[in-house]
């Protein structure tokens, strides 16, 4: 079906913006404009993609299956024109998915040597949990992701390359000060409240999955996106926090490591990026600073 790309980037900004008016402030084009290509396109493709109402408009279940189609490709074509633009200003755009957790705690040293290095390059960081970051990263929304691993969630197009080692624990305050010095099992564990990710981590499936393996159905007493969160509520003696150990606070903060017997697995923190898509000289750089090299394997 030939349809012309203009009629999909109207399609798109309406979609996005759920604004008629919105959508022609974008486009630099009338409002009417944009309604008549809202109309050709439907006509074209035999469907209904909006419902228009005098206070709002919303998407058709047609419309929102478009959308997730023509978002990535429109996407693409930002990141091909970027890129391009990047190149003759000698300056560069990255953009880069990861949690809350990884950049402040693991990335920050490596943004600011970047930074320092490439004072033109323009940084765009969006925070986001390790599952969303593969979502970001296979609808090229980010050019690469720094993430918890082993993800499921990462598809076969991604290129990984394991940049840390850590080790998650179990940690408690005062509160618990009977626990100082014991070892105890999972089961044992589920007798006190625990802290924890929300089910939409790969932190969470970890912890979960853990448990399953010994037969054990873990309830956690809370449950947050925050691990900064989780040790401020470990600190005020509201649980055992699940937490990775370079998250751990250096300051003397009365918290204490609760030994289980056992063995808790190591995770990697990893880089990923999309290797069927061109790498800039910005994201070339930037994984050359996480990881030494500008590849990465499979």
């Amino acid at each position: 079906m030939d349809i012309n790309y203009e009629l999909y980037k109207v399609f798109y900004h309406v979609a996005v913006s759920l604004s008629f008016s919105e959508a022609s402030k974008q486009l630099y084009i009338s409002q009417s404009a944009v309604s008549q290509s809202i109309k050709t396109l439907e006509k074209k493709l035999d469907e209904t993609l909006f419902i228009r109402s005098t206070k709002k408009v919303r998407l058709t279940p047609e419309g929102e299956i478009l959308l997730r189609h023509v978002e990535p490709a429109i996407s693409l074509i930002k990141r091909g024109e970027t890129q391009i633009m990047d190149a003759a200003s000698h300056g560069g755009q990255i953009r880069i998915g990861a949690s809350d957790t990884i950049c402040r705690y693991f990335l920050v040293p490596y943004l600011e040597q970047f930074h320092k290095t490439f004072p033109g390059a323009h940084i765009k960081v969006t925070n986001a949990t390790s599952i969303r970051c593969a979502e970001l990263l296979e609808s090229g929304l980010v050019d690469l992701i720094v993430v918890n691993y082993p993800n499921s969630y990462l598809g076969n197009m991604a290129s990984v390359k394991a940049i840390k080692t850590f080790q998650d624990v179990f940690i408690a305050n005062e509160a618990f000060t009977s626990l100082r010095g014991r070892i105890l099992s999972f089961r044992e564990l589920l007798e006190y409240p625990i802290l924890m990710l929300d089910k939409k981590s790969t932190t969470s499936e970890f912890l979960h999955t853990l448990f399953q393996q010994h037969q054990l159905d873990l309830v956690p007493e809370i449950e947050l996106s925050s691990n900064d969160l989780l040790i401020d509520l470990a600190s005020i003696g509201l649980g055992i926090a699940f937490i990775p150990d370079y998250c751990i606070p250096h300051k003397s903060t009365g918290l204490f490591t609760v030994e289980t017997k056992e063995k808790l697995p190591q995770r990697e923190l990893a880089v990923a990026y999309n290797e069927h898509m061109p790498v800039s000289k910005a994201v070339g750089e930037f994984l050359h600073c996480l990881t030494g090299t500008d590849g990465a394997r499979k």
